[in-house]
């Protein structure tokens, strides 16, 4: 069965946690048993966040004074993702001796007029309290928003279209080769005027391109790995009902944090809209469970569709 899993930023840097290379490393290899454990069995296509790392960067460029202007947003994309896919390549590669491992930095097209250019919502980087936060916006003209008790930067968030390197990556799935692609939604591009591609300040949420590559990679399963459980109608509150099984259908009646859930449960849809087939969102170690339907939440075109463990 072929699976693609969008691997969340926070198996990397969680709340509250320094942002050193030791500790995500070490959170990244918690994450790579439950991986390595999937790819055993399928063929596994992986993407994953980078939202703190992008913030983290940006930070420390934006504070650089033998720099004349920061690094811009798609060169930190595409550092981040060159960073984790090592990270990762090196940490499946010691987990599965002698299977074929691959990460690509790759770039995802966006529109050049997407009006999520005018509105950012994606957060990236640490949280702070709002007086932090705020001061931190002065300084440097960031947009903050509130991100659950915290305060974070946010950035244009814009649509992604197709992934520049599809033709690559299906070649190399269908080489068997267990491809890590798309980290951070991949490096945001456009076409200008000239036809030519060219970078932009934004980041592409990586559910969402996660959905659209799945989508072109003809995955059966669309599995995006996070920090809870299962996905919630009035999260955080003492109305909080948690969502086993659902459709697209009956989860565009719901409403979703724009900053968190709101893209997963965005994506989901999409995949299983214009495939027919399973997406799903869950946490990381419940993975294999949630395949069999034991586990996270799932969504299939209406309730009695077949669960992935049958297919």
């Amino acid at each position: 069965m072929r699976v693609l899993v969008a691997l969340g930023g926070n198996a990397l840097l969680r709340r509250g946690q320094r942002p050193d290379a030791g500790s995500q490393q070490e959170n990244l290899r918690d994450a790579v048993t439950s991986l390595a454990s999937l790819a055993e069995r399928h063929e596994l296509i992986i993407t994953h966040g980078n939202g703190p790392q992008v913030g983290v960067l940006a930070l420390e460029s934006a504070k650089d004074s033998n720099l004349t202007r920061p690094y811009p947003l798609d060169t930190i994309v595409s550092e981040t993702q060159g960073m984790i896919g090592y990270w990762m390549l090196q940490a499946l590669q010691n987990a599965l001796p002698g299977r074929q491992v691959a990460a690509m930095v790759t770039q995802t097209l966006v529109s050049a007029v997407d009006p999520a250019f005018d509105d950012p919502t994606k957060f990236v980087g640490e949280v702070y309290d709002r007086q932090e936060a705020e001061k931190l916006a002065r300084e440097y003209g960031w947009t903050v928003k509130p991100d659950g008790q915290y305060w974070r930067r946010v950035v244009p968030s814009p649509a992604p279209q197709r992934v520049v390197e599809t033709r690559l990556i299906r070649r190399l799935v269908r080489d068997h080769v267990l491809t890590i692609c798309a980290g951070g939604g991949g490096v945001p591009v456009i076409r200008n005027e000239k036809g030519q591609l060219q970078g932009v300040e934004a980041v592409i949420d990586k559910d969402l391109t996660g959905s659209v590559l799945a989508e072109a990679l003809e995955a059966d399963v669309f599995m995006m790995l996070t920090d809870v459980p299962r996905v919630a109608r009035n999260f955080g509150t003492p109305q909080q009902e948690d969502i086993a099984h659902t459709t697209p259908h009956q989860l565009r009646a719901e409403e979703f944090p724009a900053g968190s859930m709101g893209p997963k449960v965005e994506a989901a849809c999409r995949f299983v809209e214009t495939t027919g087939d399973m997406a799903a969102i869950g946490k990381l170690d419940e993975a294999e469970q949630i395949l069999e339907g034991k586990g996270g939440t799932i969504v299939t075109p209406n309730a009695t569709w077949p669960l992935a463990s049958t297919l």
